[in-house]
């Protein structure tokens, strides 16, 4: 399958899984923690961003009123259910507003780079300088944190034909830029080992709530009635389920109570994995990894 990064497994074919403490399904949450420039340099490969002309003032403050207002919500309720958020983050974010980097820092949340900065992409880099940017994202996530990213979400969801390969030779865990499945799976990279972990484009605030223009109520109805499916489906072999927010669309004042509603329903039932990127991709490794890697080698 082009471009042969994965075999096709067909659910019935795999192994019956199981999550730690007899929980039937994974529930992470990643808020997106953006920084979108009001001038950024010239883009010398010819794609159809950025969306409007610079500056774009419209976009430049929505994002700062997710860094200003927005995220001190979002710090406030995922505090109220315990969540440890697998940020997907703009690491310019961190130079920019190092108050962040400490708040987030204090909590231990998770990695999972979204780039530099949201203005600024991957197509058409050659390897060395992707691998630039990589380097650039794992220093400085780093130096303001103590941790290594784990997970990777391209920014503005770019990508090149080698980025997997690079980050599994940067030792970054998992790619979440493949939407394909409800549970994690080993993902042919040149050297090293890297797993796609399920994101989410259906339950996330930008498609429901921006481009799709669902109201925030039909939005928290969403992740509520996907929860209910994949929660009974999990009673015979686990799920994995991704709730993807933006502090600035979702952590509004009009909004964020029904984001509170779904948590509260979610969290209110047994056999709930409350858990991070990491820890899903370390689970994943450490019991279901090989049996898979072995089988799409044999399919081959």
């Amino acid at each position: 399958m082009y471009p042969d990064r994965y075999d096709y497994a067909p659910l019935p074919k795999r192994p019956q899984m199981k999550l730690p403490d007899g929980n039937r399904i994974a529930v992470w949450v990643a808020p997106n923690v953006e920084f979108y420039e009001y001038q950024p340099p010239p883009n010398k490969y010819r794609t159809p961003w950025p969306r409007m002309p610079h500056p774009d003032v419209w976009n430049y403050g929505w994002r700062d009123y997710g860094n200003r207002m927005g995220v001190w919500r979002c710090f406030e309720l995922f505090d109220k259910y315990n969540i440890r958020g697998s940020v997907s983050l703009n690491v310019a974010v961190f130079d920019h507003f190092p108050r962040i980097a400490e708040e987030m820092a204090k909590r231990n949340w998770d990695y999972m780079s979204h780039g530099i900065y949201n203005t600024r992409y991957v197509f058409g880099m050659t390897e060395d300088e992707e691998r630039e940017v990589i380097t650039d994202v794992i220093e400085t996530v780093k130096k303001y944190t103590g941790k290594v990213i784990s997970g990777w979400l391209g920014p503005a969801l770019t990508t090149t034909l080698a980025t997997p390969d690079l980050l599994a030779e940067a030792g970054v865990k998992y790619w979440v830029d493949y939407f394909h499945d409800d549970q994690p799976f080993p993902l042919k990279v040149r050297k090293g080992r890297l797993i796609s972990v399920p994101y989410s484009i259906e339950l996330n605030d930008v498609i429901a709530l921006q481009m799709q223009q669902h109201s925030a109520e039909t939005f928290g109805r969403m992740i509520k009635d996907q929860f209910d499916r994949l929660y009974a489906e999990g009673a015979d072999s686990a799920r994995v389920m991704c709730i993807a927010t933006h502090p600035y669309l979702i952590n509004t004042p009009s909004r964020e109570k029904y984001l509170d509603d779904a948590f509260s329903y979610i969290y209110g039932h047994a056999g709930v994995w409350n858990t991070t990127g990491e820890e899903i991709a370390d689970w994943y490794f450490a019991n279901y990894y090989d049996v898979m890697a072995s089988q799409m080698a044999t399919a081959r």
